[in-house]
């Protein structure tokens, strides 16, 4: 038994409350709480301003709608004021949320690559400091060569260790597929509707530090095993996860990543660095290594013509599609 699993045995003998990996990516996960909160996100970076604007965009419940956007205040991703005169409130980006732009990117280059289908992408980023079309590509920040799973090496960082999770409040299924991209079509929209919802990322999560099977996977996550079952469906379904038999009679299964699950990991990466950098106060719990220029690193997200890092400030873009007003 290695030494990190050892560790976790210790944290979790029997009789004592389940404790929980500190992970940045769960951090972030917990403060963008849905589906809905991303695409409220994505509209902000599209210019949305207004209540009305939001809700005609989206088409959302009004009191949906009101709930999500002050979390998104609570938590620090926007704030309000009234700037334009005569506009009422309006909702801005903090720096913070401004911040998660590349965790948008990361999600639409995987959308773009994998959920596509035979049409192109909705949307051409430019990136307008080099003056060219671009896709966003998630490299390390030392060499700025794409990462991959299997590039990278990961150990504890100063935030490691386990404590009791966070009450998290009950939620439903994630939101129709068909709904998130009503209004308009979107490869991050594509992306959330196979893991938009936090206990599919914290599997995924799971998946990465080498968690396969379905009674460790309840173990370690605390999840009931209804909602385990969903998940693990609909991440089989969804082609991120094969099914692979590991005993003789072959009615006891593996989740193994297939290419495309493999692949989610980039946007992962992202998000721990959005996390890292907001939610951790300088102590990550995790050191990332890339294997091929041997430096420690964060994920980028970069222009794929002069691979500088693509800032929402710096990138206007073409779409595919005609928009309804």
């Amino acid at each position: 038994m290695s030494a990190r699993a050892r560790k976790i045995a210790r944290e979790r003998t029997p009789g004592r409350v389940l404790l929980e990996r500190h992970c940045s990516v769960r951090r972030t996960v917990e403060i963008v709480l849905d589906s809905w909160s991303f695409l409220i996100l994505r509209e902000a970076f599209f210019g949305v301003k207004r209540f009305d604007k939001f809700q005609a965009r989206l088409g959302i419940p009004r009191q949906t709608l009101s709930s999500r956007l002050r979390k998104l205040v609570e938590n620090g991703l926007l704030s309000t004021g009234t700037r334009e005169t005569g506009r009422g409130k309006q909702y801005y980006f903090t720096p913070r949320g401004k911040d998660l732009f590349a965790t948008m990117l990361s999600l639409m280059e995987f959308g773009d690559k994998w959920l596509a289908g035979d049409g192109s992408p909705p949307l051409r980023l430019i990136h307008t400091r080099c003056g060219k079309k671009c896709d966003p590509v998630t490299v390390c920040s030392e060499c700025k060569t794409p990462v991959t799973a299997f590039d990278v090496a990961y150990r504890d960082g100063p935030g490691a260790g386990f404590s009791p999770p966070e009450a998290r409040p009950v939620t439903r299924r994630g939101s129709d597929p068909n709904v998130l991209q009503r209004v308009r079509p979107c490869s991050v929209a594509r992306s959330l509707a196979i893991i938009g919802d936090r206990w599919s990322f914290l599997i995924l999560r799971e998946g990465w530090f080498g968690v396969r099977r379905f009674d460790e996977m309840r173990e370690k996550l605390g999840i009931a095993t209804n909602i385990l079952t969903d998940r693990l469906n609909r991440l089989v379904n969804a082609g991120v996860f094969r099914k692979v038999p590991y005993n003789a009679t072959g009615d006891r299964f593996e989740y193994r990543f297939t290419r495309m699950g493999i692949d989610l990991y980039k946007p992962m990466l992202v998000m721990m660095a959005w996390g890292d950098r907001w939610l951790s106060d300088g102590i990550p719990p995790l050191r990332l290594r890339h294997r091929e220029c041997g430096h420690d690193f964060k994920a980028q997200v970069v222009c794929s013509e002069c691979l500088e890092p693509i800032l929402a400030t710096d990138t206007d873009y073409t779409l595919t599609y005609t928009l309804d007003e």
